[in-house]
């Protein structure tokens, strides 16, 4: 920053300057390079109406409409002579981004490396900062200098009933609104506008008013003592008005999110907001509907929200109307003007980390937003991630204990099927004969199946047997997936597609080889061996429509469906008591990746999918086919035994220096040229 800039952003109010050199001067950044920041002079029409969080039109380049930034600070210059552009046009009423909002785009973009200007636009949804799903609205109000005098005014009897039913909403009102709530047509109200009597204010509003389906109230279950002393711990935080961070570690089934709920309640009482955090889009209606049935006000957040939809719940909440956000990872951004408490339930989750700039960690962001707003930060898990682990061992973080099962039903059993000795036995096939026949005896009883299976389309590799070639991403170099429903080959990276192979592309042998198992292959085989049963496939091919996820998982709850199979999408937090067999098609899908977070990835998703049975009075049990029983972590998972697991594995991360005890970052080089 030069002499002029700290100056110019350093400078006292202007009647403290010399009037007749001051002007007013917005430092605007942008989403698209030139990024900025960039300074503009702010016309005196615009003085008391541009704010910082506002956006803007300025001229930039040739552009002859101007690029939209983003006003992120606001001083006088006491020597404005120099050649500053003027600010075209501002294109909100009010700001989009809060103080604490911005502080924590700025932060992002400091940590994550990425320009402010990309920052702002993570932040703010583009249903938001669009017109796409909005309408441009006339509100009307009564201005202080008439609602003085209002009962002195002669007017005629329709005139005044409008005028009087305006000043008592405790809202601006549109014309129609305004007409249904006064019982009289648009005429009487446009003679008060002629009269100068209302003021009239343009602004954009959702084009849909979404109606908050309230849920059938529940009466909140009895606590148990490892419970109680978890909620205990987290209220004398917020009543203290301390900043902490609590890992609740809590085996499956064993009443984390009823602890959320209890803690929310008391922070709702003091007229304070909540954000929840779910890793998948799949848990969020169960989710939500677990908090409506408790709470009033609930808002969703997720990516399966049309523009006008994100548009209306982003109003309500940054105008405080909703106690509890819920939300997949970008609901860390929700603006919520009087937060309370964040928590992230499953927070080991690998969705939580958003692969696209800024490449931020919702986990991380809510770290330093909690740390910011100084309030507590609640991370669940049945499976902590290492990394929060080995801060509760330092003592930077605090750990909560849950050992135990609600009603203290006992944890499912789980049996390892070595796919090795099985594969010689019945030459193929997904399913083994051990899960064959446990499937059949589960539906016999009348019980439901999940199975889990992590790799999606219908084989994981294409090869030519004839001159070994394995088709590729052009873009990434990873092996395509076979999608035979669609007749394509996609790269699970980068979404790139092409046509399915009918031969080998390098040398043109006609019997290329598709091999491994994904979730389509699957189906063609659950269909074979268990006719007339009904099998429904979760997993992003199959959910990509709004309310896919909801409608699918309400016909498994209704017993409709009898085996819910797909990735991991269905592999945590779902609660279905009536569930009495889960299988794992194959536990080594991860482990053998060139990832040093492999081993852990494994054994909590093993975890978490074993956790999904067992929840009823019927109990239950895990099968977990692999072709590697005696790898630690899958042992560690068949004994539901994280901190053996975490035992294993931190030496090892110690000796190479990998996290948690030190930090990595990614560097991506791109070139057209390869040298």
């Amino acid at each position: 920053m030069n002499k002029r800039q700290q100056d110019l952003f350093g400078t006292l109010p202007p009647w403290e300057e010399d009037e007749a050199r001051a002007c007013l001067v917005a430092r605007i950044v942008f989403a698209s390079p030139p990024h900025g920041p960039l300074d503009y002079r702010v016309p005196e029409h615009f003085s008391g109406v541009l704010a910082v969080g506002k956006r803007v039109r300025v001229p930039l380049g040739r552009s002859n409409r101007g690029q939209q930034g983003y006003c992120v600070q606001l001083g006088y210059d006491t020597a404005c002579a120099g050649p500053l552009k003027t600010i075209l046009e501002i294109l909100d009423d009010q700001p989009l981004l809060s103080p604490a909002m911005l502080g924590l785009a700025e932060w992002l973009a400091e940590y994550y490396l990425c320009p402010l200007g990309t920052a702002l636009e993570a932040i703010v949804p583009a249903g938001v900062r669009g017109s796409m799903g909005t309408r441009e609205l006339t509100f009307l109000s009564v201005p202080t200098r008439v609602a003085a005098r209002i009962t002195q005014l002669q007017l005629p009897p329709k005139q005044q009933q409008a005028l009087e039913v305006l000043a008592s909403s405790p809202r601006p009102l549109t014309v129609q609104e305004l007409a249904r709530a006064a019982r009289c047509t648009v005429a009487p109200i446009n003679a008060l506008r002629g009269k100068q009597l209302v003021q009239s204010q343009r602004r954009r509003v959702a084009s849909v008013e979404i109606t908050d389906r309230a849920e059938a109230a529940q009466s909140p279950p009895e606590l148990n003592a490892d419970q109680q002393q978890s909620l205990d711990t987290i209220l004398e935080a917020l009543d203290s008005g301390r900043q902490e961070t609590f890992v609740l570690h809590g085996v499956t089934g064993s009443g984390k999110t009823e602890v959320y709920i209890r803690a929310i309640e008391q922070l709702i009482g003091f007229g304070r907001q909540a954000i929840v955090l779910v890793p998948e889009i799949s848990l969020t209606p169960q989710t939500r509907q677990r908090f409506r049935s408790r709470f009033e006000r609930v808002a969703v957040l997720h990516s399966h929200l049309s523009q006008a939809e994100r548009h209306w719940h982003w109003q309500r909440i940054a105008r405080g109307e909703v106690q509890v956000v819920v939300g997949a990872r970008s609901a860390i951004f929700a603006p919520t003007p009087q937060l309370g408490m964040i928590v992230l339930d499953e927070e080991h989750d690998a969705s939580f980390k958003q692969d696209q700039i800024p490449r931020y960690h919702a986990r991380d962001v809510a770290i330093w937003r909690a740390r910011a707003e100084r309030i507590p930060l609640v991370l669940g898990s049945a499976t902590p991630s290492l990394e929060s682990w080995h801060r509760t061992q330092t003592g930077e973080f605090r750990l909560l204990d849950l050992p135990s099962r609600v009603l203290q039903r006992p944890l499912p059993e789980v049996t390892t099927i070595d796919l090795r000795l099985e594969f010689r036995r019945s030459g193929g096939g997904a399913i083994s004969r051990p899960l064959h026949q446990s499937v059949t005896q589960a539906l016999r009883e009348g019980g439901q199946v999940i199975l889990l299976l992590n790799r999606r389309g219908y084989s994981t590799s294409i090869q030519c047997p004839s001159c070994g070639h394995v088709v590729r991403c052009k873009d990434c170099d990873i092996a395509l997936t076979d999608h035979r429903v669609e007749h394509l080959a996609i790269c699970h990276y980068c979404d790139y597609r092409c046509a399915r192979p009918a031969v080998c592309p390098e040398c043109g042998f006609a019997g290329i080889r598709f091999s491994g198992q994904g979730t389509q292959r699957l189906e063609q085989e659950i269909a074979r061996r268990f006719p007339g049963v009904t099998a429904l496939r979760m997993d992003s091919d199959t959910m990509q429509r709004p309310g896919s996820h909801e409608a699918a998982l309400a016909r498994f709850r209704s017993g409709e469906v009898q085996i819910l199979f797909g990735t991991q999408m269905i592999a945590k937090g779902l609660d279905f008591p009536n569930v009495t067999l889960v299988g794992v098609i194959n536990a080594d899908t991860g482990l053998n990746f060139p990832d040093f977070r492999a081993a852990e990835r494994t054994f909590q998703l093993v975890t978490q999918v074993a956790g999904r049975t067992g929840r009823g009075e019927r109990g239950g049990q895990v099968l977990v086919q692999t072709f590697n029983p005696e790898h630690p972590a899958i042992q560690a998972a068949a004994r539901h035994d994280y901190q053996r697991f975490a035992a294993q594995e931190l030496p090892t991360r110690a000796q190479f220096r990998y996290p948690p005890y030190e930090t990595m970052a990614r560097l991506i080089v791109r070139s057209p040229s390869e040298t």
